[in-house]
């Protein structure tokens, strides 16, 4: 048993450190972490400029001042630490197939948060190969930018060049903006990325069928995880028993969001704040429709046309889950455009395929076909109906434009589109009714009367 002395001594030993003010420790990691990298080949070396701040770079001993400040003069080896521990190591980049062997660091500098060269290449370079900050700055090393010049040995500046930016652990919620400058003059063409949290392996430039593969697998899942894409699909199918009489409804609705996604990714679409609170409001209403069109028992005959009305507005809120997609097609934005379309038909396809034989099931041995049809589109209608309450809700806190005629031509180019798709889709299906009806009754008779 300790004696009463000694005791007394822990205890007020433990309560004054209880009492000291915490203090935060300098690793932990940010909620927000912005990274910057600037990729440029040129002849055989890969340029690759980063940026990233200090205070997300764990486990390395910055030297500071008794003040708390970064001590710059005795910084330079804990830097090289750090860009190797943090940068090159996370960063993974390959020609073709072949994964480059890590970098020589050309040049190293800390720079403030109100420092802004690295808008540019041409301006990062110049920063890292400018004069240095002065020793005696006062910069507190969490609020610091390492800025670190990258040079890697590759064959030639025309080859397949691909990267993995794995620096997802430099914070809770990671962007890195990523500038590709293509081969060629100063200011020539730069390709920009924002990419979040690990993005996996991205093609900086990549050839049609590599952007083609790419954008088919977004289209086929994109459709798979769309709940709302998914029951106005099964509104369409439920009164249809065969897939042959499908084929139409889903034609029209192919085609529809195919000219609103292609027409708003070419800038076509209007970019005001409340057009995609418009357009998810419009996409649930199509639902509520549907159902309500199932429910009463309408001709479905004529499906077609609403369907492809509605698939302009599905359309465009395909174009607002693409958007920020659109950075991976490269060159190659139709290829890419068509082939994501491809890749929602063939989830489209995959949905009917599963669908239809489950409501055949269904309506045969579990409830009569009227009965199941008015109860499963009651379900998708209230289900519809919240939704379309609560974007409505959301739309209503914008403004909506001046009803004046420059309004009125903008919503006439809109509609130009979508207005001769439609036309030319009612003249092929006239077409083809007119070939099943035959010859004319007169033209029969004139060839009865020859023989």
């Amino acid at each position: 048993m300790l004696q009463r002395p000694v005791a007394r001594a822990l205890f007020w030993a433990t309560l004054s450190l209880s009492f000291q003010p915490v203090r935060v420790s300098a690793h932990d990691i940010p909620s927000d972490a912005t990274i910057h990298l600037l990729v440029k080949p040129e002849g055989r070396t890969l340029h690759v400029l980063a940026r990233a701040p200090l205070g997300a770079m764990l486990d390395v001993d910055f030297p500071l001042r008794p003040s708390g400040n970064l001590d710059l003069s005795r910084a330079e080896g804990s830097l090289r630490d750090a860009a190797v521990l943090w940068l090159s190591n996370n960063i993974e980049i390959y020609e073709g197939d072949s994964l480059l062997a890590p970098p020589e660091i050309a040049a190293i500098r800390v720079s403030l948060p109100s420092d802004f060269t690295f808008a540019s290449y041409e301006q990062a370079t110049l920063h890292l190969t400018g004069p240095r900050l002065p020793e005696g700055t006062e910069l507190p090393w969490e609020q610091g930018r390492l800025d670190v010049w990258f040079e890697y040995r590759i064959q030639s500046d025309r080859a397949e060049l691909s990267i993995h930016p794995g620096l997802a652990r430099l914070g809770i919620r990671v962007l890195t903006v990523l500038r590709f400058v293509l081969p060629g003059p100063p200011g020539g063409v730069v390709r920009a990325f924002e990419l979040h949290g690990d993005p996996g392996l991205v093609r900086l430039d990549p050839r049609w069928h590599q952007a083609a593969f790419r954008f088919v697998e977004l289209g086929f899942f994109h459709i798979l995880d769309g709940t709302d894409h998914l029951l106005f699909l099964f509104c369409l199918l439920i009164p249809f028993r065969r897939f042959r009489a499908l084929v139409w409804i889903v034609t029209s609705f192919t085609v529809a969001h195919s000219a609103t996604l292609i027409a708003s990714a070419f800038g076509l679409a209007p970019s005001a704040l409340w057009f995609p609170p418009l357009v998810e409001t419009l996409i649930a209403a199509s639902i509520v429709y549907m159902a309500l069109e199932n429910i009463v028992g309408t001709k479905v005959q004529r499906r077609w046309m609403i369907t492809f009305a509605f698939g302009l507005v599905h359309g465009f809120g395909f174009s607002f889950a693409l958007r920020e997609t659109l950075q991976f097609a490269g060159k190659h934005l139709l290829t890419s455009l068509l082939a994501f379309n491809v890749g929602v038909e063939l989830g489209q396809i995959l949905v009917l395929a599963v669908l239809l034989p489950l409501l055949a099931v269904l309506f045969r041995y579990v409830v009569p076909e009227r009965l199941g049809t008015i109860l499963l589109s009651a379900f998708i209608a209230h289900t519809g109906w919240h939704w379309m309450v609560e974007r409505g809700a959301t739309l209503g806190e914008f403004s909506w434009p001046a009803l004046d005629a420059a309004f009125a031509a903008r919503a006439l180019r809109w509609l130009a589109l979508p207005v001769a798709v439609a036309a030319l889709v009612w003249l092929v299906r006239l077409r083809r009714r007119s070939e099943r009806a035959g010859p004319p009754e007169s033209a029969a008779c004139n060839t009865v009367a020859e023989d």
